[in-house]
């Protein structure tokens, strides 16, 4: 607060004659005139450097918006135009999609129908050449097992021979024998 403004104004209310709350006379009506004078110096010097300065960058701001409107409408119309022609494209896309995924099956299946027609092939040949590998092994087996029957006969005449056996020794080895040939499979 300006307590000198209030010691003056205090001042003026003693100098008044009694019975008048406020005097005007010639240094009042200076003091107004004054005051009227700054403030409109002020409006006319805040104009100009306030007012002008700032309706200048509204102006700036409201031509570069609509500017911005202008363009962004043509921006638009191009966009629509562009989104028309991708729409376009996307459409050929999906028809040439859809012919190339026709090809591709009918490929695929002639490929399926062929791989397993081969696969079938194979399979049998190789069934086959399963069926004499078997047939082969069982034969090579069967030779394997008259082999070791003959060895075993022969340790067990060896056997028979070295011991000098009696007739229970003989007919409990023979048994023996005669139950590990029955635990093997014969023939087919």
């Amino acid at each position: 607060m300006d307590f000198g403004f209030i010691l003056t104004a205090a001042a003026l209310v003693v100098e008044l004659p009694p019975g008048r709350v406020f005097g005007i006379d010639q240094q009042t009506l200076n003091q107004i005139i004054a005051g009227v004078i700054n403030v409109a110096v002020l409006v006319a010097v805040l104009s100009f450097l306030l007012y002008r300065p700032v309706r200048n960058v509204l102006n700036k701001r409201t031509e570069r918006i609509n500017g911005q409107l202008i363009q962004a409408t043509e921006e638009l119309e191009k966009a629509t135009e562009l989104k028309a022609t991708y729409e376009q494209k996307i459409e050929e896309i999906e028809r040439e999609r859809e012919e190339i995924l026709a090809e591709a099956r009918k490929i695929a299946a002639d490929s399926s129908r062929r791989l397993l027609s081969d696969a079938k092939k194979d399979a049998d040949a190789i069934k086959e050449r399963a069926a004499n590998s078997v047939k082969v092994e069982w034969e090579r087996a069967e030779n394997d097992m008259r082999t070791a029957i003959i060895d075993v006969s022969a340790v067990m005449a060896e056997k028979f021979v070295t011991l000098a056996i009696n007739k229970e020794t003989h007919d409990k080895l023979f048994e023996e024998t005669i139950s590990d040939l029955e635990g093997m499979k014969w023939g087919d």
